[in-house]
């Protein structure tokens, strides 16, 4: 993992993040999101919702920014569980990762880092969710030994996806 360095985000960084979220969603799901979700969940919504994460005194959550020279190539979230679907375990609530970078590790480190906070949670196991249709992401989660553990429809604040869950029962497995 040469030049690569993963940093917790602050609320300086919240729209520095929406706007790297937003471009990396609508790369992800161009295919598989309504057109009203690419309208509504711009980089102005998001930039509000980071705000109000990063600003929450919830000591649960994290967020970490993966940084190579400087550059966003990849940010991740979690805490606790949002779904009862995830039967208690921590949450992983965003992964994502540069389009441009992929392959690199990027990804795997992240999903480490926030397992290592989740266990410092108490978390015995880690769980998320991804949209029925991103293949390559459920590829990667079951390159990691994820395991589908049921379906939820997102309610999410425009578009209702449908997702599966996939979930570790040792958060350990997935620290590197």
């Amino acid at each position: 993992m040469t030049g690569i360095s993963i940093r917790t985000a602050n609320i300086d960084d919240a729209q520095m993040i929406a706007d790297f979220h937003v471009k990396v969603w609508r790369h992800t799901y161009q295919d598989l999101a309504p057109a009203e979700a690419y309208a509504v969940l711009n980089e102005q919504f998001r930039g509000k919702q980071w705000k109000e994460k990063l600003s929450s005194n919830d000591g649960s959550q994290v967020v970490l920014i993966a940084e190579i020279d400087s550059r966003t190539v990849g940010i991740g979230a979690a805490g606790g569980p949002s779904e009862s679907i995830f039967d208690g375990r921590g949450e992983i609530k965003f992964l994502y990762v540069d389009p441009g970078f992929k392959r690199l590790g990027i990804g795997r480190e992240l999903l480490a880092q926030l397992a290592i906070h989740l266990r410092k949670m108490h978390y015995q196991g880690v769980a998320l969710s991804v949209v029925r249709g991103n293949e390559p992401a459920i590829a990667f989660y079951q390159a990691l030994n994820g395991r589908a553990a049921g379906e939820y429809i997102d309610p999410g604040p425009v578009w209702r996806s449908q997702n599966i869950v996939f979930a570790w029962d040792d958060v350990a497995s997935l620290i590197s």
